[in-house]
């Protein structure tokens, strides 16, 4: 059965693992639902964040060949319940949508975003939350008018102890004896 499942690749910081990364995914004729990538804890160390929807058998198989790229030093998979995640929207609207009284506020207010930037023909705001969260304000604002959307992807933390450094005290446990 498919599920929505994480997963976590700690890398070198080098150029063209992105498209290799990909890759693995592509070869496999999967969709990515969602893709970031930043600098971890330790700053010698690249983090992917990736989430795709497939059975549990297959995100094992995907680990297992992401664990094999060079450069990668180790994959991990999660399920939903086992981190802390967020993503965050930003949505562009007329400034008209604020002269029919007080509903795009109270609107704002109800999905706890806020306003980031006012011009004169435009309102940017932002709200973090989980998709389902920034995609019940989309629906909401295209009613009232939205230029524009853009949603991030999925930035996660994990709930148990980072693995990657247990992970690495091992291999430099295995190093040293």
């Amino acid at each position: 059965m498919k599920r929505s499942f994480t997963i976590t690749v700690f890398t070198e910081d080098q150029t063209g693992l992105l498209s290799r990364v990909v890759g693995i995914f592509n070869r496999r004729n999967l969709n990515i639902s969602s893709l970031t990538t930043s600098a971890s804890s330790d700053e010698s160390i690249h983090r992917f964040t990736i989430v795709v929807e497939v059975t549990e058998e297959m995100v094992i198989k995907l680990v297992a060949q992401l664990d094999k790229q060079v450069d990668v030093l180790k994959a991990f998979y999660y399920e939903d319940k086992d981190i802390v995640y967020q993503e965050i929207a930003l949505y562009k609207v007329p400034i008209e949508v604020f002269s029919n009284g007080n509903q795009v506020e109270m609107m704002i207010r109800r999905h706890n975003a806020r306003v980031l930037l006012i011009e004169p023909e435009f309102v940017v705001i932002e709200k973090t939350g989980h998709e389902y969260e920034t995609e019940a304000l989309l629906t909401e604002l295209r009613q009232v008018g939205l230029y524009e959307f853009v949603r991030s992807g999925r930035v996660a933390i994990v709930k148990p102890m980072e693995r990657l450094n247990s992970y690495l005290q091992e291999i430099e446990a295995g190093v040293e004896s």
